[in-house]
């Protein structure tokens, strides 16, 4: 420990050492960032909207917070944003089947990401693959609070997070490096071509590997007991490969063309015995067509594929506890969508703007799911092969009002979905004697409006509102995949699950001057039909029994015998959720040396009704009710940086109204430092103090607390040629 804090000391002094020197770059921001951020257009909006026009609450993240934060990995920048419930585990220390992210309270997998305005949600599991994005590919996000579906349709219901990459800027090649603790170590290179007006070019590839740290919470309220034989950490390796091609067919026209080749490699549980794979292809095209000064015409297409296969670890029940493969699971899946969105800036009759478009959506996969014995022989085979379609019309109109400085934004989108699932069976050892099920189609049309409102009371101060509805889908992890073992339990898939609905408003300010900013939002959000997993009581354990025959799972069974629950858990739309809560965001450039920022959320989530046992009006799992972060940035030089930040997270619960996770604080460090124009070096400490502590988390079982990541020390460098 102490010979990690003295190397980071003696970086951190070689950094401060060198800012005397003479150097030719600048990491500070320009005097006028607080402006330019203002002025800066929100793509995730689909209308060119600027930031300081939007009527929900939004936050973007530029060049200079992503490079100021101690944090490595987009998802660990993201949690520290007000709304956003991200615990301090990062993604590559997860099962891939639990990389998602929880907006406002409202749960995993209910808010929308976008790489460069394409959707980038898991097409089965309705996860994230945030390796998909490195950090050094990430030019800036933007993330759109509330109600989305409007413009989005599925996922639209936290909001809308794009992240949007590096572009070409000239013939030049980026290389950059880090290492840190527990063997985490990146490489990335990038090569940008820009042979004209009409033809640009990037290719970039990356690695990413680390030994990982145990993240079995073994301190109070976890338990030592939690580390199985044969348990270590969750080691992982990454690598993604993309060429973006940027080009003019003709004079009013640009296009793009953007393909991609994706790993992960991870071990389940962390389990040696058990890794996982994951491979992921995409190729995506569009233009931008401008019919006139004021109309345009936008179309995209996108494509994905994706194997995933995923094994899972088990102890025996004697000495020596000897760790086994329990099960293996194979899920290929793909997506492909298309869409097409006219816009006229008309700026007549009362109306500035008005778009239509109309888009489309396939999702296919199929899980196969191998149960093995102790000795590795098949006991039993479950497989399930679907779709779900996705078709949307949407339009939308802007105006703004001359007599008072109002704008109004008035939205509508209808969706029709459906869900097929022609094959379901389940077989005994080897796949012998299969059963199959008849599994009815499902579909439902969904209407999602929005409103939203911006008066401008001042040229600094504006005052904002929105009303929505917005939907999620099942994904298809929740309707064809059945899993577990006899120690962690069972869950059951359900294929006639239909979509969640949400209707929710907020009202916000927003003061805006020279040198920074400040945000306050309120909202309420209330979800019906909502998606939840729940433990099936011993009173019913008949009907658990009649899920596993149906299933086929191997020791897949209940009884009347114990007490309180059995070891099933089972998918339904059978519970309402209400969320409400306050965000607070700051920025101030206090002056070309120092700046700070703050952010605070309240969060009140809870079942108003249910068919399960959960607690109705107690906080739900996973959402703490308090969260804070401070960050304070030093520029000694305009060269030079130093941020420390500090997060807390308040009390939660790991399942509603059990299972407490303490209230926690974390400290972290960054030190930036531009060489030449040319050559930087950084190097960042998460959590400084090397606090022990167990992070909030969503689970039923004690066994599932999670320990926070201990302190992580890294260092790097960047290279432009």
């Amino acid at each position: 420990m102490c010979k990690q804090l003295q190397s980071s000391a003696n970086v951190l002094a070689l950094l401060l050492v060198l800012q005397s020197g003479q150097s030719w770059a600048q990491i500070a921001p320009p005097p006028n960032y607080d402006q330019k951020l203002n002025d800066m257009v929100v793509n995730a909006t689909r209308s060119g909207t600027p930031l300081d026009e939007m009527s929900l609450n939004t936050t973007i993240l530029t060049k200079e917070v992503l490079e100021s934060s101690p944090d490595q990995t987009i998802d660990q920048v993201l949690k520290n944003v007000p709304g956003v419930f991200l615990n301090d585990v990062p993604y590559y220390q997860k099962d891939p089947t639990g990389q998602s992210i929880n907006v406002r309270g409202l749960g995993y997998g209910r808010t929308l990401v976008l790489i460069d305005g394409l959707p980038a949600n898991d097409a089965f599991y309705g996860t994230v693959q945030w390796n998909l994005v490195p950090m050094s590919s990430i030019e800036s996000v933007e993330f759109v609070r509330g109600g989305v579906s409007s413009l989005y349709g599925n996922y639209g219901m936290g909001g809308v997070i794009n992240i949007n990459t590096k572009t070409p800027k000239n013939s030049s090649q980026e290389v950059s490096a880090s290492i840190g603790s527990f063997a985490t170590g990146n490489v990335a290179a990038s090569k940008d071509l820009v042979m004209s007006d009409v033809m640009q070019m990037r290719f970039s590839a990356d690695y990413f590997s680390s030994e990982g740290f145990q993240n079995y919470a073994t301190i109070s309220p976890g338990s030592p007991s939690n580390i199985k034989n044969g348990m270590g950490t969750d080691a992982v390796k990454n690598s993604n490969v993309r060429l973006q091609n940027y080009f003019k067919p003709t004079a009013d026209t640009n296009a793009f063309l953007r393909m991609g080749y994706s790993t992960m490699a991870d071990l389940s549980n962390n389990y040696a015995i058990a890794p996982n794979l994951i491979q992921t292809a995409d190729v995506a095209g569009g233009s931008t067509t401008n019919l006139d000064v004021d109309k345009k015409v936008q179309v995209n297409v996108y494509y994905q594929n994706t194997n995933f296969y995923k094994q899972t670890a088990n102890n025996l029940t004697a000495s020596p506890y000897k760790p086994y493969i329990n099960a293996n699971y194979t899920d290929p899946y793909s997506t492909l969508g298309a869409s097409a969105q006219y816009t006229h800036d008309l700026k007549a009759a009362g109306i500035d703007q008005y778009i239509v478009g109309i888009d489309a959506r396939n999702i296919s996969g199929s899980n196969l799911t191998n149960n093995l014995g102790t000795t590795g022989a098949v006991s039993s085979v479950s497989y399930a092969q679907g779709q779900q379609n996705f078709y949307g019309l949407l339009g939308q109109v802007k105006s703004r009002a001359s007599a008072i400085p109002l704008e109004t934004t008035l939205g509508v989108r209808v969706d029709a979905w459906n869900s097929q699932t022609p094959t379901s069976y389940n077989a005994g050892a080897n796949g012998s004697s299969p059963t199959y099920q008849g599994i009815p189609n499902q579909s439902k049309t969904q209407l999602s409006p929005t409103l939203g409102l911006l008066y401008k009371a001042t040229q600094n101060w504006d005052l904002r509102s929105a009303a929505y509805q917005a939907f999620h889908a099942p994904s298809m992890n929740n309707t064809l995949r059945s899993y577990g073992n006899s120690v962690s339990g069972y869950s059951l898939a359900n294929p006639n699950l239909i979509p969640e609905t949400m209707t929710g408003y907020e009202v916000g300010t927003d003061y805006r001057w020279k040198s920074g900013y400040a945000q306050l939002t309120a909202f309420n959000n209330y979800i019906q039909n909502a998606i939840a997993s729940y433990k099936i009581t011993t009173a019913n354990w008949a009907y658990a029994n009649s899920l596993c025959s149906a299933a086929g799972l191997s020791g897949c069974s209940a009884t009347s015998t114990s007490s309180g629950y059995t070891n099933v858990s089972y998918y339904t739309n059978q519970q309402n959720l209400l969320s409400r809560g306050l965000e607070l965001q700051y920025h101030h450039d206090l002056n070309p040396n120092w700046a700070v920022d703050g952010g605070y959320s309240y969060t009140r989530t809870v079942l108003t009704w249910t068919a399960t046992t959960d607690a109705i009006n107690s906080q739900v799992g996973g959402v703490p009710m308090n969260m804070a972060n401070a960050a304070i940035t030093y520029y000694p030089v305009p060269q030079a940086s130093l941020t420390t930040t500090v997060r807390y997270v308040g009390n939660s619960w790991m399942a509603t109204g059990t299972l407490p996770v303490p209230a926690y604080a974390i400290v972290g460090l960054k030190a930036n430092y531009q060489v030449t124009p040319q050559a930087s070096v950084f190097a960042s400490v998460v959590n400084l103090l090397n606090r022990q502590y167990v992070t909030f988390n969503i689970a039923s079982q004690a066994s599932s607390y999670q320990a926070g990541m201990p302190q992580a020390i890294s260092v790097g460098a960047r290279i432009t040629f």
